[in-house]
C-alpha cells in the first residue's frame, strides 16, 4: 500500500498554524510574516506536500459534487433551503452532499477541510458565527463559496440573505402604526449576522416614530426553543403588562408560546415574529409574521454558485438581499 499523500491539514498541524494560514502562504499573501512563511514552506517540503493540480486548475477536471454545510439537521429552515438548493444543483447535473456543523466552529472548520480533500466543485455554507478565516482555504483551492442566511465581516464571498433589517423594520413599524408603543424583544446573539440585523431593524422602527427602545424589555438568547421559553418568562417578570413582543425566529417563538401555555399567561400578548411555519394556525398569539423567501433564497444561491463554477460570473463577490413578506394575521 502506497504512502498517503500529505494534505493541507497535515501541513497546518505540523507547522502549528491554521489551514487558512497555509492557504495564505500558498497564495503568497503579503499579510503572512516572513518567519511564518518560511516555517510553513519548510514543513511542506518535509511532508512532500504539493498543491492539488486539479483544484488549482481552471477546473477542467471536476467531481460534479457540491458541499452544503448547515448548522443543524433538525432545523426546518435550514433543511427547507438545502432542499431547494439541491433541486437546482441536481437539475444541473451536480450531486450535493449535506454536512452538519452542529453550530460548532471546530466542526465547521473540519467540514471545510473535508470539502477540500474531496475536491468539491463548490460550497454553500450557513456559517455558525462571526469567524471565517478557515474559509480562505476554499479560495486557495479554487472552490467557489456562497454563504446563505448569514454573512461574516471581512470575508469576501457571495452571499444570499433575507433583508433582515428591512423585514424587522416593516413588521415593527406596522405594529406601531396599529397603536403599539411598548414592544419587547426576544432576540438572538449579535455574532449571528441575521439576528443582529433583525435587532437593528427593530430599533430603527421604534426610533423612526420617536420611541426610545426600552433596554429593560430587550432580551437575547441563542435562537433555540429553550432560549425562547426562558426569555419569555424573564420578560414577563420584568414587565407583566407587556402586550407586544418581537421575536427573532420561529424556534424562540415556539419556546415563548410554550411558556405562555404552560403558565396560563399572556392572554393579551401579540407576537411580531420572523419566520413562518406550516403550523402557524395553531399558534395562540399570532399578530405579524415576517415570511422569508425560502424558495428564492435556495434557488438564487445554487444558481449563483453554478455561475461561479462555470466562470459565467466574473464580477466581484456580492451580497444579495431578498425582501421578505409581511403577513398580518
Amino acid at each position: 500500500m502506497g504512502k498517503r499523500t500529505a494534505t493541507i491539514k497535515d501541513v497546518a498541524a505540523r507547522a502549528g498554524v491554521s489551514t487558512a494560514t497555509v492557504s495564505r502562504v500558498i497564495n503568497r499573501d503579503p499579510k503572512v510574516s516572513e518567519s511564518t512563511r518560511e516555517a510553513v514552506l519548510g514543513h511542506m517540503g518535509d511532508l512532500g506536500y504539493r498543491v492539488n493540480p486539479i483544484a488549482r486548475s481552471l477546473r477542467s477536471s471536476t467531481t460534479r459534487t457540491i458541499g452544503i454545510i448547515t448548522p443543524e439537521f433538525c432545523n426546518d429552515f435550514f433543511m427547507t433551503l438545502a432542499e431547494g438548493i439541491e433541486e437546482v444543483l441536481s437539475e444541473a447535473g451536480y450531486t450535493a452532499f449535506i454536512l452538519n456543523s452542529r453550530e460548532r466552529l471546530d466542526l465547521e472548520q473540519a467540514r471545510v477541510e473535508l470539502l477540500i480533500e474531496k475536491q468539491a466543485d463548490g460550497a454553500i455554507v450557513f456559517p455558525v458565527g462571526g469567524r471565517g478565516e478557515h474559509f480562505c482555504a476554499l479560495a486557495a483551492n479554487e472552490i467557489p463559496l456562497v454563504m446563505v442566511d448569514r454573512v461574516i465581516d471581512g470575508l469576501r464571498c457571495d452571499a444570499v440573505l433575507t433583508d433582515n433589517t428591512w423585514g424587522a423594520f416593516q413588521a415593527v413599524e406596522t405594529a406601531v402604526r396599529d397603536g403599539a408603543r411598548t414592544i419587547g424583544m426576544i432576540g438572538g446573539e449579535s455574532t449571528i449576522s441575521s439576528a443582529h440585523e433583525r435587532y437593528i431593524g427593530y430599533r430603527k422602527a421604534l426610533e423612526h416614530h420617536g420611541i426610545k427602545p426600552d433596554e429593560s424589555i430587550i432580551f437575547f438568547g441563542d435562537m433555540h426553543f429553550a432560549s425562547g421559553y426562558r426569555l419569555m418568562g424573564e420578560l414577563l417578570r420584568c414587565r407583566r403588562s407587556i402586550r407586544y413582543v418581537f421575536v427573532a425566529n420561529i424556534y424562540m417563538r415556539l419556546g415563548a408560546e410554550k411558556y405562555l401555555a404552560d403558565h396560563h399567561e399572556g392572554s393579551g400578548i401579540r407576537f411580531i415574529s420572523f419566520d413562518a411555519s406550516p403550523l402557524q394556525s395553531l399558534f395562540a398569539h399570532n399578530y405579524i409574521t415576517v415570511r422569508q423567501p425560502y424558495e428564492q433564497i435556495g434557488s438564487t444561491a445554487a444558481r449563483l454558485l453554478l455561475q461561479r463554477i462555470r466562470r459565467e460570473c466574473t464580477a466581484p463577490p456580492q451580497v444579495h438581499r431578498l425582501k421578505p413578506e409581511i403577513i398580518l394575521h
